[in-house]
């Protein structure tokens, strides 16, 4: 049976490593975060560093999960300081408990706060979804792929988002609450 794969990308407004109040909410936040999401039904998986959190994101070791990779139009830092995004990558069972995961609960209340987090002014996308495999790993750079792909094409079975989607087989279809925001996933 295949899985969902569901990657995120937002530009934040300061680095990570900034001490302000705001970033280390949102930093403190996100453990928090992906416990409760983690416990979600339908939830499989979400790309974790092999070797914790020991470097940025551009540094440490993906597993399977590949190397890390952004978007062509992040334009901000990739050392320690200067580090200004956040990202997912995980695996569902299926578009519905996804869309629940994200848009209730705790990170329900993270996407009310997302304007004082990420830079507002984006004319990119902010997830994509696809379907894989059973048993296969989708990597940060296919994620990135099909967001940029995304961004260049409309929803389509390769790259969609919640509020245009698509069942495994192709064919178009429809989740219960997806609006018009649901296409602004952090």
């Amino acid at each position: 049976m295949p899985h969902l794969a569901l990657y995120t990308f937002g530009v934040l407004k300061s680095p990570l490593a900034d001490p302000a109040p705001l970033t280390r909410e949102l930093h403190d936040s996100g453990e928090a975060i992906y416990r409760k999401i983690s416990q979600h039904p339908g939830y499989l998986a979400r790309a974790e560093a092999a070797d914790g959190d020991r470097g940025t994101h551009f540094d440490l070791d993906w597993g399977p999960w590949g190397e890390f990779a952004v978007p062509i139009w992040y334009g901000k830092g990739r050392t320690v300081e200067t580090t200004a995004l956040a990202a997912t990558l995980s695996l569902w069972t299926d578009l519905g408990s996804a869309f629940d995961a994200i848009y209730t609960g705790l990170h329900r209340e993270a996407l009310n706060r997302r304007y004082d987090w990420f830079e507002q002014a984006t004319e990119h996308p902010l997830h994509v979804l696809w379907w894989v495999a059973d048993g296969v790993i989708p990597t940060w750079q296919e994620g990135v792929s099909r967001l940029e792909h995304l961004h260049g094409h409309d929803s389509a079975p390769h790259a969609f988002t919640f509020r245009r989607s698509f069942d495994p087989d192709g064919t178009p279809t429809r989740i219960k609450g997806a609006g018009p925001q649901s296409d602004r996933v952090r």
